[in-house]
């Protein structure tokens, strides 16, 4: 750990609060249908469109009708990008030739981007043509960012409405983050990319001599002499812009934000993982603009900051304390070597860079990585595991990560006021039995879809356990990880597990498309619940939403959740690791 490491992290955090008032007072502004700077370019076009689909601007929607809104826009979209996988070999812009997918990778992928997750089980440069890397999968960068973030306005307008039966229109939610949110931030962040070496084309890879051949080992044991390389690239720069600030994380390439096509300077690293947190952090303004407590949306974000420091601190502990089996070993900063543990990351961003970028992926749940997790060490590797246990709500994803909180919310005022003996409230709110229910119920389907997933595959040795690179402690967590990070529509992994087999893509697909949907479907009931309600004046016991005690209870409440729902089985392998790696076995 050093200094310059600190300035990095401080300066981060910094941005991150610079960014997040003038931009949450924007988005409040275009969802609340107030004017804005770009009304003359996207309000025609917005018009354009409603004429188009025959929607209805005023008209608007209970929950029911808006949660059917967006499974019937969410399932026609998947339907399009398995279609769209399953053909590109006879569609255009496929200069290499590449075939169409199998049903089970198809199923997989489309689901994956349909519910944000961007969990990749193939080699993307190898596997999708242009076509389909820009029709299905860009497009749905957008479109499953854009869900979210009308799923957390409409349980924002829950909460600052009273006595309404309605959440607002799920097509101009849609729409409106899409034109004036989306999409002009990622036409900049993407020209921003391309000035620092991101590739933005449409030509055929290129084939080039290596300087000095090689000689290769393939996975049979015959050894074969290679003279040449193939140079992947593509349009990366447009992809690569919504893919971090729609907290997608889904790469171009295999290694993600490690590649140098990708990812490669430092200042574009650092605002790669600055666009993570961009709009989720901005949500916590747009929240106290619409219920009309901008006191409230600070106290929120204080919650999800702390968390957040909490993360990175013990991820650049652990990674920059190194191997523990490097007995005699300086792993310590020196002006020769930048120390600690460098295995899985690239030299030219560093340990602090890596974990900071692990960190705030798994927070927000985009799941895009500049290192491989998977050779993190134990505590590391279970600081990303954890912070997606916690139901990533510390920023969380767009739209996902603010209604995932504000739940918590739910359950920290109920709490507070079983505290002080009288009925909770929330912002003048009652919190009643029903909407605690709700709040327990999405809160519990997280840790029921990983155990469960989890614990059929440990006891299928022929389909859950062939593919594990590892066994032993770090093997249990690489399958743990995987169905973590599928529940949370996260999508980094522990890379040892192949995962492109007919098991894991099938029950991870289930596994993503649950842990979507099955959770919506309460917060909007909550949200619906909420609207409907009565303001009551604040009295004695009405628990203060707007003071520091308020973002110490709603940590604690997410901390000791996690940690009672799931923690203990999910961070078994973690610490098997560490205690054996701190004894000097290995397994």
């Amino acid at each position: 750990m050093s200094l310059n490491g600190w300035l990095q992290i401080v300066v981060f955090f910094a941005a991150v609060l610079l960014f997040t008032k003038p931009l949450g007072a924007y988005m409040a502004r275009v969802f609340q249908r107030e004017r804005t700077p770009l009304d003359f370019i996207f309000g025609p076009c917005e018009r354009l469109l409603y004429r188009l689909t025959g929607v209805n601007p005023e008209q608007e929607m209970s929950w029911g009708v808006y949660a059917t809104a967006m499974l019937v826009f969410s399932a026609a979209t998947l339907g399009l990008t398995y279609l769209v996988e399953r053909l590109q070999h006879v569609l255009p812009l496929n200069p290499q030739h590449l075939p169409g997918l199998a049903s089970d990778l198809a199923l997989n992928t489309a689901i994956s981007f349909t519910t944000n997750t961007n969990w990749q089980s193939y080699v993307p440069e190898s596997t999708m043509s242009y076509l389909t890397q820009m029709l299905g999968l860009a497009t749905h960068n957008f479109w499953s960012a854009a869900v979210g973030l009308a799923l957390a306005i409409a349980f924002i307008r829950g909460i600052a409405r009273r006595e309404m039966k309605t959440l607002g229109n799920f097509w101009v939610d849609l729409t409106r983050g899409t034109l004036w949110v989306l999409l002009p931030l990622s036409a900049i962040f993407a020209l921003v990319l391309v000035s620092q070496g991101v590739v933005q084309n449409l030509k055929p890879y290129d084939t080039v001599k290596l300087v000095e051949p090689q000689t290769v080992t393939g996975t049979d044991g015959k050894q074969t002499a290679v003279s040449t390389q193939t140079i992947a690239q593509g349009p990366v720069a447009s992809q690569e812009a919504i893919k971090m600030l729609g907290t997608n994380g889904g790469g171009f390439f295999n290694a993600n934000s490690a590649h140098p096509f990708e990812n490669p300077t430092p200042l574009s690293n650092f605002l790669q993982i600055l666009a993570i947190f961009l709009i989720p952090a901005a949500l916590t303004a747009t929240l106290g603009e619409m219920v009309g407590s901008p006191k409230h949306g600070w106290a929120v974000f204080a919650a999800m900051a702390l968390l957040c420091f909490v993360a990175v601190l013990t991820c650049y502990w652990a990674e920059a304390h190194g191997n523990p089996l490097l007995h005699g070993v300086d792993q310590h900063v020196s002006a020769l070597h930048s120390g600690g543990n460098m295995e899985g990351k690239e030299v030219r961003f560093g340990i602090v860079n890596s974990a900071l970028f692990a960190t705030v992926t798994t927070d927000a749940s985009c799941g895009a990585v500049n290192s491989m997790h998977d050779s993190f060490t134990p505590l590391g590797g279970m600081v990303p595991m954890v912070n997606i246990l916690l139901g990533e709500v510390v920023f969380g994803g767009v739209g996902a990560g603010m209604y995932g909180m504000l739940v918590f919310v739910i359950v920290a005022v109920f709490i507070a006021g079983l505290m002080v003996g009288r009925t909770p409230e929330y912002l003048g709110k009652k919190i009643e039995a029903y909407d605690v229910q709700l709040s327990m119920l999405y809160v519990l389907i997280f840790p029921l879809l990983i155990l469960g997933f989890a614990a059929v595959t440990v006891l299928m040795p022929h389909l859950g356990l062939s593919s594990l690179a590892n066994h032993g402690p770090h093997g249990l967590s690489e399958i743990l990880y995987a169905y973590t990070s599928a529940t949370g529509n996260n999508g980094s992994a522990f890379a040892g597990l192949n995962a492109n087999t007919h098991w894991y893509n099938y029950t991870l697909a289930i596994a993503m498309f649950f842990g979507r949907f099955m959770m919506i479907i309460p917060m909007l009931a909550i949200a619906g619940n909420l609207a409907g309600k009565k303001i009551v004046p604040a009295s004695s016991g009405t628990f203060p939403v707007t003071t520091p005690l308020f973002t110490i209870l709603l940590t604690a409440v997410i901390v000791i959740v996690g940690a009672l729902t799931f923690f203990p089985a999910l961070s078994l392998g973690p610490i098997l690791e560490h205690l054996l790696l701190g004894a000097g076995q290995t397994f």
